[in-house]
């Protein structure tokens, strides 16, 4: 099954996103579309999926904004999290039939792509019991946030790279109280990979964890 493969090489404001993956879940719904994968980076943004709570935030709203972090409330699942260039973030619209119409194993697949990436560099990496993402010994390096419109999947996972870990100061990140995030080029130092390796990465993990063929597509 051919997957449509979107990449976009510049930062993506989070609202375009928001916007953009309404639109591919309405046309995956009625068939108009194939599946879809959106593979990009988001301009600094925290987002507050439905199960953050207000503590979970650790400035206001114009603090932020000095900053130059944006805040928005989003429909997925799970807490708070912070996006930024650095950070490559996957959004699979697809059509989950069959013994594919099964949230928790969804998650599980995204968990595993991200669990298969950090490991082709050469970094271990593996979930915990409870718990939603993907850790290493230095810290949490995935995080993933779904959502499901009659069983079209939207929003998903972002994977560390190099993004500037500070801006994970201004929140708990995900909920969890003392934990740490942390990025490729946090683990790996000057031998980090290039984004550009990572996607490519990330892309034939894709495939390889969904049983699909991804196809490049030119970003709308």
């Amino acid at each position: 099954m051919n997957m449509r493969v979107m990449v976009f090489p510049n930062p993506v404001p989070y609202p375009e996103a928001l916007t953009l993956q309404d639109k591919l879940v309405g046309q995956r719904q009625a068939d108009e579309i194939p599946d879809t994968l959106l593979i990009l980076e988001h301009s600094p943004v925290i987002t507050m999926g439905v199960r953050t709570k207000p503590e979970h935030l650790l400035l206001s709203a114009e603090a932020l904004l000095r900053r130059g972090i944006a805040l928005y409330e989003t429909p997925r699942g799970g807490d708070v999290t912070y996006h930024a260039p650095g950070q490559l973030i996957l959004y699979p619209i697809m059509k989950l039939t069959g013994a594919e119409a099964d949230a928790h194993a969804f998650v599980n697949k995204l968990e595993e792509i991200a669990i298969l990436t950090a490991g082709a560099f050469q970094v271990p990496a593996f979930r915990r019991k409870g718990k939603t993402g993907v850790w290493t010994d230095q810290g949490k390096i995935a995080a993933i946030g779904v959502r499901f419109k009659k069983w079209v999947s939207s929003h998903g996972m972002s994977f560390n790279v190099d993004v500037d870990l500070a801006g994970f100061n201004t929140i708990i990140p995900c909920g969890l109280q003392g934990e740490k995030v942390t990025s490729l080029k946090a683990i790996l130092g000057t031998a980090y990979p290039t984004q550009q390796e990572v996607r490519a990465v990330i892309m034939r993990q894709f495939e390889r964890v969904t049983e699909r063929t991804c196809v490049r597509h030119p970003a709308l």
